[in-house]
């Protein structure tokens, strides 16, 4: 079973899943009497329905039970019949969920990519990583894509639509590691809240994760 990673941070339990096993392994590991095969009857991408057994497997192997998933008409995932609140993330051949007894946690996972240059100017301001260019090119690289996957964990924290990266949030600068922490703001929906986001850096992901 490749739980890759399960930690608790912030009252909630975090987990991530290295996707190996084949629809029909995974879906062998879930036994309780849930609709199932109707939901992924109705997904065509394969993709799809690999992401959906999977988040299923992580939950149960972090929380020791099979939770009915549904999602919010903004795409937020919540539990039927369950008030624990719940983060679901993908990317290339990894999961990552949290699941919190009652305050909504935010996670997000991406992939080590270098498309991501290409784009940073649409989503670091200028005053968020500053030291950029002095810094070799793999901390450029992962820099960039803690600053994309944190401002997607913020989002889903905020919980409100509107949000633009570039202008609505805020990561203070820092010198990306292994893993740490980075301080953060908001500026959409005027109550400037501030938050803590920790995170880690890989090889192949790096993920980023909260709790407001």
């Amino acid at each position: 079973m490749p739980l890759w990673k399960q930690w608790s941070a912030g009252g909630a339990v975090w987990g991530i899943w290295k996707v190996t096993e084949s629809p029909s392994e995974l879906r062998a590991m879930l036994v309780e009497q849930l609709p199932y095969e109707t939901e992924l009857g109705s997904l065509k991408s394969p993709s799809r329905k690999l992401e959906y057994l999977v988040v299923r497997v992580l939950l149960k192997a972090l929380a020791g039970e099979e939770f009915d998933i549904a999602h919010l008409p903004s795409g937020q995932p919540y539990l039927k019949h369950d008030s624990r609140r719940i983060t679901i993330s993908h990317t290339k051949g990894y999961v990552a969920v949290g699941i919190h007894p009652s305050a909504l946690p935010g996670i997000d996972i991406e992939q080590v990519a270098e498309r991501v240059l290409k784009v940073t100017s649409r989503f670091i301001r200028s005053d968020e990583f500053p030291e950029k260019e002095q810094l070799p090119a793999e901390l450029q690289l992962k820099g960039a894509l803690l600053h994309w996957s944190g401002k997607e964990t913020l989002f889903k924290l905020l919980e409100t639509d509107g949000v633009d990266f570039l202008s609505h949030l805020q990561i203070f600068p820092f010198v990306p590691q292994e893993s740490g922490t980075m301080l953060a703001r908001e500026y959409r929906t005027g109550t400037d809240q501030r938050f803590i986001l920790s995170y880690l850096v890989t090889s192949d992901f790096v993920c980023t994760w909260g709790v407001k």
